[in-house]
């Protein structure tokens, strides 16, 4: 039985409201985090990461989770900038693998860079100037095209991003593997993603979302 099932199953049987959030694709503990609608009092967060060296919780490809995660075992997926660092054809997998894993009640929160956007500020102002400060260091168009130099340079070929998605891709894709319902919002260079389970309070996740400072009310 894997890590994840075990400390679902443990919040059932002691009839706790803990409610588990996988970070897909976590990268350092350090890197920046869940975002804050799981700050709240009763999620837990389970990390997994291709790269031991992050020292994750489940060490494995978002892909194919199959022999870590139980299906329906997790209230919600949060990915923060990993779907691009999977080639176009895997994409699908990893998004079925995050509907297989949420509960009928879950959701998952995605983001990632907006290549329309970033198209638009290599017109405006080439590849290689500082679009903003991460906490890798300044990344720029190239960056967020292509996957961070600096690490990449270090050895870190995971890094490098291998597709990428504008607002209509990533809504389709998410609709194609099954999600009941995909609201999706662009914001300077980032997309954003809320992806519903069928039975998910979507009212009760846009207000959380909208007092974490993401307002995913309307639909652009």
């Amino acid at each position: 039985m894997s890590e994840s099932s075990e400390a679902g199953e443990q919040a059932i049987a002691g009839k706790q409201t803990i409610k588990l959030v996988l970070n897909a694709g976590s990268g350092p503990r350090s890197s920046g985090g869940l975002h804050q609608i799981f700050a709240k009092p009763g999620w837990q967060e389970v990390r997994i990461d291709i790269d031991h060296q992050t020292n994750p919780d489940l060490v494995g490809s978002i892909v194919d989770m199959t022999s870590l995660i139980a299906t329906g075992s997790y209230d919600a997926v949060w990915s923060s900038h990993s779907l691009e660092h999977l080639f176009a054809h895997q994409v699908p997998s990893a998004l079925s693998e995050f509907l297989r894993i949420l509960k009928p009640s879950g959701f998952a929160l995605i983001t990632c860079p907006d290549l329309e956007a970033v198209a638009a500020l290599i017109v405006e102002r080439g590849l290689d100037q500082t679009a903003y400060v991460s906490a890798l260091g300044p990344i720029t168009s190239h960056d967020m095209l292509f996957g961070h130099s600096v690490s990449i340079a270090q050895g870190k070929e995971f890094m490098a991003h291998k597709t990428g998605f504008s607002w209509a891709s990533l809504g389709r894709l998410l609709a194609a593997v099954g999600f009941a319902e995909v609201l999706i919002k662009r914001q300077e260079w980032d997309l954003w993603a809320l992806a519903l389970m069928e039975e998910a309070d979507k009212m009760a996740i846009q207000r959380d979302l909208k007092a974490g400072g993401l307002d995913m009310y309307e639909q652009q």
